[in-house]
């Protein structure tokens, strides 16, 4: 990731208008600031969110609220508590997450 041409600034997410993007099951709503081609979001999935897709968008994922459950298309599990992470390149490893009680996250892609 190239970071260039972006001055310093500060986000107040409080601000920030989200929009709901629907899963098979539940809701995510996204905060999103867009800085040159690099999109930061801060995300809320309802209980029993579960993602309709498979992404293979690349992200930096950081669980701040809840616990979030990703599975790779290979059949890799993991769970995000808060303050525990993850990372995976662009067109890397298919991967779709889903939460049973809620989660909140700070992603950037």
């Amino acid at each position: 990731m190239q970071m260039s041409g972006i001055p310093f600034g500060t986000t107040d997410w409080s601000e920030i208008q989200r929009t709901e993007h629907k899963g098979t099951t539940g809701s995510a709503y996204w905060k999103t600031q867009s800085f040159g081609a690099i999109r930061v979001r801060m995300v809320e999935y309802t209980p029993g969110y579960f993602a309709d897709h498979w992404c293979v968008k690349g992200h930096i994922l950081l669980c701040i609220e809840g616990e979030l459950h990703t599975e790779l298309e290979d059949g890799r599990k993991f769970k995000l508590t808060p303050g525990v992470s993850y990372q995976v390149a662009d067109n890397a490893e298919p991967h779709r997450s889903y939460t049973a009680s809620g989660a909140k996250l700070f992603i950037v892609d």
